[in-house]
């Protein structure tokens, strides 16, 4: 068994034509990673169609192979992102958005990212975990350490999405609107 990982790639502004120019040489490289991929798609702008970034939660091997699967993605590679998050991330649902028992559509899906700072802080699971896709602390490379939590949930609004962490144990609480991933069939 490997180790959890979330790569969360922002879109540089401008850069969409690119990203579409892109788009087979994407769905090729993350083919590659399917059999180790928990979690995947978009974030999108407000208009809920124009993407913003990529999502990508996988078990990988050690650091040195998520920096890999991050930074030789070729979106990554021709100048899409503007940046990368990558942290160590621990699977506490212990299984795959595919396994979401409410489906790939249907409802409002956000990414939480709950930035940390001081005390770990929302290490259990919530106790309404049926709206949960995927949930999780971010941690240190060699997971000693609490960086924040991570979260992929269906919800009403952003609103109802943050409320999940607990607001003043984090720098900062993102929500972004996110959509399941995967090669289009």
């Amino acid at each position: 068994m490997g180790m959890e990982f979330l790569c969360y790639h922002r879109d540089r502004p401008g850069s969409l034509p690119l990203r579409y120019g892109l788009m087979e040489e994407h769905w090729s490289y993350m083919d590659r990673y399917a059999k180790e991929m928990i979690a995947r798609g978009p974030t999108l702008a407000g208009d809920g169609d124009t993407p913003t970034g990529s999502v990508h939660i996988v078990d990988l091997p050690d650091p040195v192979a998520a920096r890999v699967f991050a930074f030789d993605e070729p979106n990554y590679q021709a100048g899409v992102y503007r940046d990368v998050l990558l942290r160590r991330w621990r699977n506490t649902l212990g299984r795959t958005m595919w396994d979401f028992p409410g489906g790939r559509t249907g409802g409002n899906r956000y990414l939480v990212l709950g930035l940390g700072t001081g005390q770990a802080a929302d290490l259990a699971v919530p106790p309404d975990r049926d709206e949960l896709i995927a949930y999780g602390p971010l941690l240190s490379d060699d997971g000693a350490t609490w960086l924040g939590t991570a979260v992929l949930v269906r919800a009403p609004a952003p609103e109802t999405a943050r409320a999940i962490l607990t607001p003043d144990r984090y720098a900062d609480i993102e929500v972004h609107n996110w959509q399941f991933g995967g090669r289009p069939s």
